[in-house]
């Protein structure tokens, strides 16, 4: 089973990607995972993935798709994968069906992780971060014993910025505008799958498990 997990920002798709990687014992190969292991491989293409990063910039489309085509090839994928973060835009959902092609795959199921943008923002901008031991909290489901104070270190909380109301609305935006497209690729091959990223987790695993066994 070959899996895609799309979603804004803040709507769980990592938690919910390894719900469904334990359950059906296929990985789940996030972007930042990827990058992650190729810089470590000491790789050509690793090397030039880290002086990529390192100088701030963002990696290509068609870099990014050798990276994801040699992170497939790997044996553990060979039963199946679960990609999260990526595609992130039409063009890498194109290239990937000519990767999937030439491997002789293609993708099962596209889940459309669906959360308003209230509570994208609500959500994120409730996350806090300890600025010395650099544990998470989040003030709402995962709130510290003392208000705004870490449990373990005992100072002050801080927002970072990628979390602040008016931030997630512009990283809201951004994630529509790229994906949208996407959306509309997936379900035109009839693979898309939408579940309310809103429901209880116990919920959310239920409906998963069952879209991809095909009962929903």
């Amino acid at each position: 089973m070959n899996i895609i997990f799309v979603g804004p920002p803040g709507a769980g798709k990592g938690t919910q990607a390894q719900i469904v990687s334990k359950t059906f014992k296929i990985p789940h190969i996030s972007t930042g995972d990827m990058l992650r292991a190729e810089m470590d491989s000491g790789s050509k293409l690793g090397n030039q993935v880290k002086d990529i990063v390192t100088s701030g910039k963002l990696v290509d489309d068609d870099l990014m798709n050798q990276i994801v085509k040699e992170r497939l090839s790997k044996s553990d994928a060979i039963s199946g994968f679960i990609l999260d973060g990526f595609p992130r835009t039409l063009n890498q959902a194109e290239s990937l069906d000519e990767i999937l092609k030439s491997m002789g795959k293609q993708i099962d199921r596209v889940i459309y992780v669906d959360v308003p943008e209230n509570i994208i923002v609500e959500r994120l901008s409730a996350r806090r971060i300890c600025p010395k031991c650099g544990r998470n909290y989040n003030m709402i489901t995962d709130p510290p014993k003392e208000d705004e104070m870490c449990d373990v270190c005992h100072v002050h909380l801080i927002t970072r910025d990628d979390d602040k109301p008016e931030t997630v609305k512009k990283r809201y935006q951004v994630y529509l505008e790229l994906t949208s497209p996407v959306i509309a690729y997936y379900r035109q091959k009839k693979v898309l799958f939408t579940i309310d990223g809103t429901m209880k987790m116990k919920d959310i695993e239920k409906h998963l498990i069952e879209m991809i066994k095909g009962r929903k």
